[in-house]
């Protein structure tokens, strides 16, 4: 029961940052902008949050330098996407390219250390909170573990993640005049238009809080989870939260569950290193690892033909004169 907790605890863990850059997704996408530069936004915004954070002794400051980074590649995007109408899966490729090249070279240059930053120290991480009464109620069956093991010892940005930005973006999707707008201008900007509403100004609005999203991904992988930047630490993860969007058929609550299920497959990888099965026996590393990337397949290729992408994205919109 301790080891299926603890299996939970991990998957919590992992499925943060994925959750953060999914919702990202969904403001863009939703707006008819495609962003497959999530995985670029949410790079830059690890190596500023681990450098700002080294520099000052301040997480929360290195939280903000990683927003500000991740919102500013958005606003490149949205220059290029919304401002010129140019190719949005070029442009979202292109901030991955700058964003795996200019992090380790910058890496190298301030801290000499291969392209990584610095091992952060104590006062400048994140830690994990533990809540009243964790310890004892450790012992108490199901509940103790619950409260103990799955609820406890996070850090704040899981919480704000849970309890905060998950039901915020909800809230705003569906029960807002932007949310409102966001839809319509994902389905029908001409329309959207006509009505009176700027489709430019919701497009970067929507890309604006997408950046602070994936912002905050990035920070937890860097000045909470490892405690430093290294090369490519993303290591895919844009792309897995952009599968859980898909398969989510672009609402929140359903791309929450498709980053756990994700968030799950690398958990239980995790587990099964060096672990030797019945009958099977030990699995080779390399098999493991390619357990989420499986899965993100097999999603996809049950889900993605019968998910229905907003009607307008990926087409740019030219104002009707």
């Amino acid at each position: 029961m301790e080891m299926f907790f603890s299996l939970l605890d991990s998957t919590v863990r992992v499925a943060t940052p994925l959750v953060l850059a999914a919702l990202a997704g969904m403001f863009s996408e939703r707006s008819g902008v495609v962003d497959i530069s999530l995985e670029g936004k949410m790079l830059v915004a690890a190596f500023a949050s681990a450098a700002a954070a080294y520099l000052t002794h301040s997480p929360w400051l290195g939280l903000l330098a990683g927003i500000m980074a991740a919102v500013s590649m958005a606003m490149v995007h949205a220059f290029v996407s919304v401002t010129y109408n140019g190719n949005q899966l070029i442009s979202g490729m292109a901030i991955n390219t700058v964003a795996s090249g200019i992090t380790p070279v910058l890496g190298l240059a301030w801290f000499q250390q291969g392209g990584n930053s610095p091992q952060l120290p104590e006062d400048a991480r994140f830690h994990e909170i533990v809540l009243p009464f964790a310890d004892a109620l450790r012992d108490v069956p199901v509940l103790g573990l619950v409260y103990s093991k799955l609820l406890s010892g996070h850090s704040i940005l899981v919480y704000i993640t849970v309890f905060i930005v998950i039901p915020l973006v909800a809230w705003v999707l569906y029960k807002t005049r932007f949310g409102l707008r966001l839809r319509a201008v994902g389905e029908n900007p001409h329309a959207a238009d006509t009505a009176g509403i700027s489709v430019a100004k919701v497009r970067y609005t929507a890309l604006l809080w997408g950046g602070v999203l994936c912002g905050m991904a990035g920070t937890y992988l860097s000045v909470y989870q490892t405690g430093s930047f290294i090369k490519e630490m993303t290591a895919g993860k844009g792309f897995l939260a952009l599968a859980a969007l898909i398969f989510g058929k672009w609402r929140p609550v359903p791309a929450v569950i498709g980053c756990l299920l994700f968030a799950f497959a690398d958990a239980i990888q995790i587990r099964l290193e060096g672990v030797a099965l019945p009958v099977i026996g030990q699995i080779p590393s390399q098999a493991i690892a390619v357990i989420p990337y499986v899965l993100t397949v097999l999603l996809l290729a049950g889900f993605v033909g019968r998910a229905v992408a907003p009607k307008a994205i990926g087409v740019p919109f030219v104002k009707s004169r």
